[in-house]
């Protein structure tokens, strides 16, 4: 039985899908997600701007913005 795979695509800031910086591929979620909080900010330092979880080609969640701007504080 081959395991589900589990990889993030990255998105530039336009929207387009980056072929660079290459995500590993995850036998879990769980794993893939740490991934993602680990290295977020390296990902979003070269140009991904939203991070999309795939399971075996399907799309499994919303996208995650990466941004490493500090929003304002409300008012």
């Amino acid at each position: 039985m081959i395991p589900p795979r589990w990889v993030w695509h990255l998105r530039d800031a336009q929207g387009d899908e980056m072929t660079e910086p290459r995500c590993p591929v995850f036998t879990n979620r769980f794993d893939a997600e740490q991934w993602l909080g680990e290295s977020w900010r390296d990902l979003a330092r070269q140009g991904a701007s939203v991070a999309e979880l795939y399971n075996d080609g399907t799309q499994a969640a919303a996208g995650v913005v990466l941004s490493t701007e500090v929003a304002p504080p409300p008012r």
